[in-house]
């Protein structure tokens, strides 16, 4: 027999060639234990005329050990690999491995789930009492219950505590609940029934249908991209719903098992490691009908994957920065072309790069201008804050100070946004002057008030607030210095003392639980005030939140970022979308410096196509994205000088060639990061030029030593 091609998961390594001992056959895809040296490792067989290996005599090749038990993976998942690999200049064997996580190796185990069993608890809440009322006859994990109930987590905890139900025993191979395409249909608009018509069709239809399904905030973007899934159920098919943050699950779960009976399976970080096997099992061998979960779901070995849905697809956080930098938002687009299935990117505010291939025609543009049921977008004002600046020891104008005494007295709820997690950003030393650094990056180390430590928010290092100076000994001479949430917090409960309010944050929501749990307090109007980061912008749907006040709109547009302002725009569009969204209006007020901003303008008079044409118009200009292209070199070495060698031994190589430019290399903006040295240069070509083959040749050609570490980040989206 033929010898197979085997990538083998060993780092440094690519493809080695193994002979097939008798009586054993092996496809491409299949997942095989082979040796290497004295040891037995795991590796993939994978397609000879995918990849290279080293040319070694049939008579001294090893032998595969033995075939795993493990799915095979399948041809358009395999010329997916190897198009992210391609693309994103990475080796295979981190791609196979998004596919085969560490739990797809674990066998099967017993999974805890609950029922009704005992008498009911002798403190009967409401709560309580409405998830005994919906839980006759449900079986679930605990975070099941809680959706199928519409209660919080802790609820559902309380009721185990009590006995109220009991645990039972299942195996992890236990089929997941299957949710009903016809359990609830919606109620939808003429707008919202056409494009949900529009998309049922075409995943009835099969083949490779890539859409834009753009809406404003609250025009119902979630139930129309539902009957797209509804539509893969009635094929029997299944469906794969992306989501940018892990809090946004649980307002969406309520949504999905509303419409549907059940919940879906969930793949994310929180899940246990053998409820992360499970799911990987239910969806490897079909039983798992909708999927939804952070980007690192997009590579799980569907079985007939008909739909997939990236929601908020404008959202950076689908662009991976660590191991293979990918960005799901185009992967998923790849991903349906080698399935022939359909993707819908479903935005309010959608990116340039999408608009552009809508404009193109790549992409079907849907498009749903009005929010469904009547209720009316925000009105959104600026406020200047060098005409109406805040009081000393204040970050909120009085403009925006009397919103909020107004919309307390009207008994409706408000949102502060700030984009910025922690107390403060910058701690000084008023007698010296000194200020607190990363001692791994070159960061000012942020305060966190709440748990009374300083932290860096890069690579996560903490330590406690010293009550000295750490550089001239100065006792009580820290002074916190710009603000974050939580000093935004602080003056609200300040001023006032008896409103109600909810820090949100990366710091305080940290689970589906805690968000569900949020979503629950706010509902039940017990909270009245929020205050938050970029994770209040999108997801959530509280009637009764009527003012959204931007505390600094001008933060996220400093520094050499190329997104600066799509970026900016992007998220104050998204936090305004909180405001009004049931019957009664909503308002929302900016504090800016840069009133006169285009950006600004633009925010204000509601013109976004205005402020994208700029935009889009200013790209074309200058030759970037997506009228050209990028890839960052990052070069990096605890030694600072042999990574200044390495990044101009890199630049001095740069290739000669009509359409290519690179600027650098120079210290990165984030000139340490974790305790290693950072160079960067910046790669700029035509669009048509092949800039990966040209990458690939110009780094392959060079040599540096192996304490310098060099990664090629294309279609860059950090510039740190």
């Amino acid at each position: 027999m033929d010898p197979v091609r085997v990538i083998v998961f060993q780092h440094g390594l690519g493809a080695l060639d193994y002979a097939v001992p008798p009586g054993l056959a092996l496809l491409p895809g299949q997942a095989v234990s082979v040796p290497l040296g004295p040891r037995t490792i795991t590796g993939v067989v994978w397609d000879r005329d995918a990849v290279a290996a080293p040319e070694v005599p049939v008579a001294k090749l090893r032998a595969v050990t033995a075939a795993l038990d493990l799915p095979v993976i399948a041809a358009p998942l395999r010329r997916l690999i190897d198009w992210v690999a391609d693309y994103y200049l990475s080796p295979l064997a981190p791609v196979v491995r998004m596919v085969w996580p560490s739990v797809a190796f674990l066998g099967s185990r017993e999974l805890t789930q609950y029922r009704l069993a005992g008498a009911p608890p002798a403190r009967l809440t409401p709560a309580r009492a409405q998830a005994l009322d919906r839980l006759a006859g449900e079986q679930g994990s605990a975070r099941d219950l809680a959706v199928r109930a519409g209660v919080s987590d802790a609820v559902i905890r309380g009721l185990i505590a009590t006995g109220s139900l009991q645990p039972v025993a299942v195996s992890s191979d236990a089929d997941p609940p299957l949710p009903d395409a016809d359990h609830a249909p919606p109620e939808l608009s003429d707008a919202q029934a056409a494009a949900a018509a529009t998309l049922a069709d075409a995943v009835t239809a099969g083949g490779f249908a890539p859409f834009l399904l753009e809406g404003v905030t609250g025009s119902g973007k979630t139930e129309v991209y539902f009957e797209a899934v509804a539509a893969a159920l009635r094929q029997g098919g299944q469906a794969l719903v992306l989501l940018p943050e892990i809090a946004l699950t649980a307002p969406w779960f309520a949504r999905f098992a509303a419409r549907f009976g059940v919940a879906p399976v969930a793949w994310h970080s929180d899940l246990k490691a053998s409820e992360r096997r499970a799911a990987w099992a239910a969806i490897a061998d079909g039983r798992a009908k909708v999927v939804v979960g952070a980007r690192s779901a997009l590579f799980l070995p569907f079985k007939d994957l008909r739909v997939t849905i990236v929601d908020e697809a404008h959202e950076t956080s689908f662009k991976q920065e660590e191991g293979v930098h990918y960005h799901a938002r185009d992967v998923a687009v790849m991903r349906a072309r080698e399935e022939g299935a359909a993707v819908i990117l479903a935005t309010a505010t959608p990116a340039i790069e999408t608009q552009v291939q809508a404009a193109r025609g790549t992409y079907r543009h849907l498009l749903l201008p009005s929010r469904f049921g009547g209720a009316e977008l925000p009105q959104i004002a600026a406020i200047d804050m060098r005409r109406q600046p805040p009081g000393r020891g204040s970050w909120l104008s009085p403009p925006l100070v009397a919103a909020v005494n107004a919309t307390l007295d009207r008994g409706e709820q408000t949102l502060l946004f700030l984009n910025r997690r922690g107390y403060a950003p910058l701690t000084l030393c008023k007698a010296c002057g000194h200020q607190i650094h990363c001692s791994h990056c070159s960061a000012w180390m942020v305060e966190h008030r709440l748990s009374r430590r300083l932290a860096c928010h890069h690579c996560g290092a903490s330590e406690p607030v010293p009550d000295a100076c750490p550089e001239c000994g100065e006792a009580e001479s820290l002074i916190a210095c710009g603000p974050g949430v939580e000093r935004i917090a602080e003056e609200v409960r300040r001023r006032w003392p008896a409103a109600r309010t909810a820090l949100v944050t990366s710091d305080t929501v940290t689970s589906p639980a805690r968000a569900a749990a949020l979503v629950a307090a706010v509902e039940a109007h017990e909270v009245d005030i929020l205050i938050g980061t970029q994770m209040v912008t999108k997801g959530y749907h509280f009637p009764e939140l009527t003012l959204v006040g931007v505390v600094d709109a001008d933060l996220g547009l400093s520094g050499g970022d190329l997104r600066a302002g799509e970026r900016t725009f992007q998220q104050i569009a998204q936090v305004s979308g909180r405001a009004g969204r049931g019957a009664k209006p909503g308002r929302v007020l900016i504090q800016t410096h840069q009133p006169q901003a285009r950006l600004m303008r633009a925010l204000v008079a509601g013109d976004a196509a205005a402020f994208y044409a700029a935009e889009t118009d200013a790209r074309r200009d200058l030759g970037l994205p997506p009228f050209g292209r990028l890839a960052a070199i990052i070069v990096s070495s605890e030694d600072e000088a042999a990574a200044l060698a390495a990044a101009k031994a890199i630049g001095a190589a740069t290739p000669v060639m009509e359409g290519l430019s690179v600027l650098g290399p120079t210290a990165a903006p984030l000139a340490m990061l974790r305790g290693r040295h950072r160079q960067r240069l910046l790669v700029q070509a035509r669009r048509n030029l092949a800039l990966q083959a040209v990458l690939r040749d110009w780094l392959g050609a060079l040599r540096w030593p192996a304490s310098v570490r060099v990664v090629v980040d294309v279609d860059p989206y950090s510039f740190v």
